[in-house]
């Protein structure tokens, strides 16, 4: 076996149907009295739910986390953090809100806690965004990691089926290149299989019942392992096209990572084997880059860029872009061959 190094995350995770009643309890156990609950527009609903749960312990909710966390609303939540006294923030929802609780935690230190519902895993990682002037600059730092995650099943049953999909296979993304970074190792490894195993089987039974608990379970499972990995050991070209693409052109998050995943699996496939053939057979197919594109489309998913607001006449631009200041990749990256990869995946096509 080859040499690896392998950090441990210092994460704490509750999961279960119904864990979200632990909640008061996690917060004591992270030694904090008032809350701050963060979410979006969309899901103020549940950020009051919160509210109720915790009733004096609630210093306030700020409903306005929106995509790719654009500098100025994290600035306004960390003063509105401070102005209302509170010692720890709750973050219900998705990657946005999570991004959101992150910004806050970078500058003020404020402990975190995590609720996801949705399956997009960047509650298990260090990487943080920050959007400024239409540009999306990412960083890793331990102080972003939330102190605590609560997995509960139950709060994803309200989660549409097509954000359900696209969510989970953001998450897949994480898992894939984890097999192939730099600092890959057999542990993540292990985790990105069965991370990928786990959505690939809780998916399909879930667009067949969006009701199925068990699914969401699996699903939820899935999304806490491919966090896990990408956590711990990074992404490579993919996370690089998202977050140019999402960042400069403000494309829907989720959907960017299901679009472009097949042809940035497909672009490295000849330059890492063995990872192209665990994710297969996770996946239940042969070729790694097909089986996640027929995946996402028999899901009903979005499959071309054209489809979620990517201009064709930018394609250019974002291959320079991309080409600028790369993640490390196993294959080296090439303008000619960024330029290809983005008009397959604005086009649609299957992956060669």
């Amino acid at each position: 076996m080859k040499p690896f190094i392998y950090n441990q995350l210092p994460s704490r995770v509750v999961f279960g149907v119904g864990a979200l009643d632990d909640l008061p309890r996690e917060i004591t156990a992270l030694g904090a009295q008032r809350a701050l609950v963060l979410s979006t527009p969309e899901q103020k609903a549940q950020a009051e739910d919160v509210a109720r749960r915790l009733g004096e312990r609630c210093a306030g909710v700020f409903p306005r986390a929106v995509m790719h966390v654009p500098i100025e609303t994290a600035r306004e939540a960390r003063e509105e953090a401070k102005r209302l006294g509170a010692d720890c923030a709750i973050a219900i929802g998705g990657g946005s809100t999570t991004g959101l609780g992150k910004a806050i935690a970078l500058d003020s230190g404020l402990p975190i806690i995590a609720i996801p519902t949705t399956y997009a895993g960047s509650e298990m990682t260090p990487v943080y965004g920050l959007t400024e002037g239409g540009i999306k600059k990412t960083g890793r730092d331990a102080r972003v990691i939330p102190k605590t995650v609560i997995y509960d099943p139950a709060l994803t049953l309200t989660l549409p089926i097509g954000l359900s999909v696209t969510s989970a296979i953001n998450a897949i993304a994480h898992a894939v290149e984890g097999f192939y970074v730099q600092d890959a190792n057999p542990v993540t490894s292990l985790m990105a299989e069965e991370g990928i195993r786990a959505f690939a089987d809780g998916l399909r039974r879930l667009v067949r019942n969006p009701q199925d608990l068990d699914a969401r379970s699996d699903c939820l499972y899935g999304a806490c392992l491919c966090g896990a990995v990408f956590g711990t050991v990074g992404g490579a070209l993919h996370h690089k096209l998202c977050h140019t693409l999402g960042g400069t052109w403000n494309l829907p998050h989720a959907e960017t990572h299901t679009v472009v995943l097949p042809h940035a699996t497909a672009y490295n496939a000849a330059a890492a084997p063995e990872a192209m053939a665990r994710i297969a057979r996770a996946l239940g197919t042969t070729d790694a880059a097909q089986g996640l594109f027929d995946l996402a489309q028999s899901l009903g998913a979005p499959v071309a860029l054209r489809d979620i607001g990517m201009p064709g006449d930018a394609l250019d631009r974002a291959a320079d872009l991309a080409a600028q200041s790369p993640y490390w990749n196993p294959r080296p990256i090439e303008r000619a061959g960024l330029r290809k990869l983005l008009d397959d995946a604005w086009h649609g096509r299957r992956p060669a």
